[in-house]
């Protein structure tokens, strides 16, 4: 495994894509060795100076307790990472939706943690092991940092950081859950947690089934009529956001708390699940026998 960089900066910035490329050498997406940082510095873009949510060391010391606490299970390592991260880089969805920071975080803050979670891979084609640099600098839901945040956006309840936990206990629905436009409607998502936690639907080719029959019903139905949801204050969210000056360090073993919003309605969790589950009964999926 690399090692972290020599050089680590106080403060996150934004690296553009460009000038994240000549950063991703061949030893790094080996896994052979990483950069020292210096000449990376040189071409980020500062952050506010005045704002306390861009210290870089508490976001350092999480990578450094995941890769300890889960070095004999790394996937696990997702269902930690994810709310911590969420609760301790506190962003607006506009913040986040920029790609620049989470380059910034992967290339100079942490790309030791990057190399640790993805090892390489053999190449598509071939047979020479290598990391996807798509988890150094790519779409929200294959960067090593970005998925993990965005995972905690969508699938907190509220404050309750619970089902991000159990969404990111399995990686394929944490692969394609991410790429679904229905997610945005919280019942939805938190359903979707539900039938995970009942095993209705669990490998790979049953939430593939799960998540097209969800969108292919979704073309027709409202699923906000089905299932209303609390409209969000925005206040909240701000103020979530400006006390990061003077919040702690998340605790390591109880769940942070996330911002201080209404919860999904149980009752829309509870008709969206029943309506999921029966829509898998008759979602075509790849080895089961047709129902009858």
């Amino acid at each position: 495994m690399i090692e972290k960089p020599h050089y680590l900066p106080e403060r996150l910035g934004l690296l553009s894509a460009t000038a994240a490329d000549p950063f991703l050498t061949e030893d790094l997406l080996r896994g052979a060795q990483g950069h020292g940082g210096v000449d990376l510095a040189k071409v980020v873009e500062p952050l506010p100076e005045d704002d306390a949510r861009w210290a870089v060391e508490p976001l350092r010391d999480l990578v450094d307790d995941a890769i300890y606490k889960f070095k004999d299970s790394r996937t696990d390592a997702d269902g930690w990472l994810a709310p911590r991260l969420h609760a301790t880089l506190r962003l607006t969805r506009r913040e986040a939706a920029d790609k620049r920071i989470w380059n910034h975080l992967a290339l100079a803050v942490a790309p030791d943690y990057v190399a640790w979670r993805h090892a390489p891979v053999p190449a598509q084609g071939g047979s020479e092991l290598r990391i996807n640099p798509a988890r150094f600098k790519g779409a929200p839901d294959r960067q090593s940092f970005s998925r993990l945040w965005w995972v905690a956006e969508t699938y907190r309840n509220g404050g309750d950081y619970a089902p991000v936990v159990a969404a990111c206990a399995n990686q394929e629905f944490l692969h394609s859950a991410l790429r679904m436009d229905l997610v945005d409607h919280r019942p939805t998502a938190q359903a979707l947690v539900r039938i995970l936690e009942r095993g209705i639907a669990g490998t790979t080719r049953e939430i593939n089934g799960l998540i097209a029959a969800i969108n292919t019903a979704g073309a027709t139905l409202v699923y906000d009529a089905l299932a209303r949801d609390e409209a969000r204050d925005p206040e909240v969210l701000r103020q979530w956001i400006a006390g990061a000056e003077s919040a702690p360090p998340v605790p390591r073993h109880d769940l942070p708390a996330g911002p201080d919003e209404e919860p999904v309605p149980e009752e829309s969790v509870v008709a969206l699940t029943d309506y999921f589950a029966d829509l898998f009964e008759t979602a075509p999926v790849r080895g089961r026998a047709p129902q009858v």
